[in-house]
Parts: C-alpha cells; sequence; structure tokens
C-alpha cells in the first residue's frame, strides 16, 4: 500500500455511492450516498445550512434531499462541490492540496462538464495534479486485463409495482429494497408462474413510517427490465452486449466474448451473471467461448481499477 501521507487520491463519483480512498489501497476508505440536503424550514437557530451523505439520509424526515448526479452527469455543481469538501475534510481527514486526485466520470461525461470538475478541483480545492478516467475502463484494470467488454450497471432502478417511490428520500429506500430482496430470475416465465401459485417468495419490509409491505414478484420483476425493457421499446442488454461485439474488428470478438466485465452494484443480483451467460449463449455463434466475469467486489470494480491505476509510479 501507498504512503497514506503521500499517495493520491481515488473518488468514484457515482449517482447513488460516493467511493473515495487512497491510491494502493485494495478497498475505498469511505462509502456513502452522493446526496446532500438542506433544511426545509430555513432560519432556525444552530441549524446547519447543509448535510452530506449519511447524516443526511439519517435526518431526511426534516431535510429536502438532492442527488446532484443524475444518469452519470453532474446536475448541481453547488452540491457536487459540496459532497467533495465533505469527502477530503470528513470522510477521508486529508487536506487536497497535498495529494494528486484522480476522479472517475461515466463515458457520456460532456467535456463541459469535465472542464468544469478540474476548474473546481484546480481553483476551489488546489490540488497539485488531477486525472478523469471512464469508469468502464478501470473496472477492465481492476479485473487485470486490457481487452475486454465492460457492463457497468449503475443504481437508477427507481419503481416498484403497486407502491411509487419519487423523491430522493424514498430513492433510498428503493435501494434498501432493491439490494435486500431483488435477484434476477434464470427463466422468468417459469420463475412468474411459481410466484403465482405461491407466496414463498414474498418478503415483508417495514418503511420508516411504520408501513409493512409485501414484495412479491417484483423482486425479480424489476431487475428483468435489463433483460426484457419492452416498456421503453429498447433492446435488451444481451443485445446491446452481443451487437456492440460484432460491430468491432473481427480479429478481437474471440476476446471480446470471453472477456464480458459485470461492473457496479446493480451487477450484484443474485443470478445475474448465470442469466447473462445464458442470454449471450443463445445469440453468440454456438462456437464461440463465452465467459462473464462477476469478481465478487465489482461494486467497487471502478474505484479499485482507480487506486491500481494511481498507485503506478507513473501517474
Amino acid at each position: 500500500m501507498c504512503d497514506k501521507d503521500i499517495a493520491a487520491l481515488v473518488i468514484d463519483n457515482g449517482s447513488s455511492m460516493i467511493k473515495a480512498g487512497f491510491a494502493g489501497d485494495d478497498a475505498p476508505r469511505a462509502v456513502f450516498p452522493s446526496i446532500v440536503g438542506r433544511p426545509r424550514h430555513q432560519g432556525v437557530m444552530g441549524q446547519i445550512d447543509s448535510y452530506v451523505g449519511d447524516e443526511a439520509q439519517s435526518k431526511r424526515d426534516i431535510l429536502t434531499l438532492k442527488y446532484p448526479i443524475e444518469y452519470g452527469c453532474v446536475t448541481n455543481w453547488n452540491y457536487m462541490e459540496k459532497i467533495w469538501h465533505h469527502t477530503f475534510y470528513k470522510e477521508l481527514r486529508i487536506a487536497p492540496e497535498e495529494h494528486p486526485v484522480l476522479l472517475t466520470e461515466s463515458p457520456v461525461n460532456l467535456k463541459g462538464d469535465r472542464e468544469h470538475m478540474t476548474q473546481i478541483m484546480f481553483e476551489t480545492f488546489n490540488v497539485p495534479a488531477m486525472y478523469a478516467s471512464i469508469q468502464a475502463v478501470l473496472s477492465l484494470y481492476a479485473s487485470g486485463l486490457t481487452t475486454g467488454i465492460v457492463l457497468d450497471f449503475g443504481s437508477d432502478i427507481t419503481h416498484m409495482r403497486n407502491y411509487t417511490f419519487v423523491t430522493p428520500a424514498e430513492r433510498e429506500i428503493v435501494r434498501d429494497i432493491k439490494e435486500k430482496f431483488c435477484y434476477v430470475a434464470l427463466d422468468f416465465d417459469q420463475e412468474l408462474a411459481i410466484s403465482q401459485t405461491s407466496s414463498a417468495l414474498e418478503k415483508s419490509y417495514e418503511l420508516p413510517n411504520g408501513q409493512v409491505i409485501t414484495i412479491g414478484d417484483e423482486r425479480f420483476r424489476c431487475p428483468e427490465v435489463l433483460f426484457q425493457p419492452s416498456l421503453y421499446e429498447i433492446p435488451g442488454i444481451q443485445d446491446f452486449t452481443t451487437s456492440s461485439i460484432m460491430k468491432c474488428d473481427v480479429n478481437i470478438r474471440k476476446d471480446l466474448y470471453a472477456n464480458i466485465i459485470l461492473s457496479g452494484g446493480t451487477s450484484m443480483f443474485p443470478g445475474f451473471a448465470d442469466r447473462m451467460q445464458k442470454e449471450i449463449q443463445h445469440l453468440a455463434p454456438s462456437t464461440m467461448k463465452i465467459k462473464i466475469i462477476a469478481p465478487p467486489e465489482r461494486k467497487y470494480s471502478a474505484w479499485i481499477g482507480g487506486s491500481m491505476f494511481a498507485s503506478f509510479s507513473t501517474f
């Protein structure tokens, strides 16, 4: 591990969670929700102007919560700056002007947003150096590969049948339900038939207000939208994956099929890797070897790849 006093800082900016730590470490030191909360009633004596992360989440009853990153892009730079300030001074407890910084970004990040991010790092936090890297590329490094196709799944499954969760506070409830109960069915139709004749799949969940809701076939219906997104009239992830591979040079397709890497929190659904293997096997040429790589730490793959990359002497 690198010396903490001189190590570069690695910050993975996720729409749902921030992962931060020191280059050379095996795992992030800090993981917290990427939310900022402002008091609903301003001017109360002794009240702090804003709260970040876990503290904001714990006070959601009296705060208006906001996620400054949506679909991989920053939508509120003032709040994003508050999150970075919290990361440096409260979570990592370091002086940012003493450490180079590696920040992750989405492939859809705009050039202007990257410039704004760079400006904040240099002018507000006075970092000595910074680098921005695409999350999927870092996930590839984390798997020890230089050739492969990375499927990076974020945290934007936000609806459940019969219940509607729309506010940022409710989004945290959905995330908790998703992580505790959801899974990917190997055979969706078979799983649906079982759920209609048995209550064995049902789970109970208590909301913050004390109401208890029952989660039944939603447990596998919600993740199924990744494979059968008929409501959105777009192809499933298995179709996107195979079409992307087929657009590449014929000489590297074999390597891509053999190195399909899952990354991100949503890829942690039980059954995800097996279902992906089944779907790709069905679509790919019959002679092609298919390998789905699902590292157990893939929730943090982008951060781990950043830690490895930023620990190189050439960084």
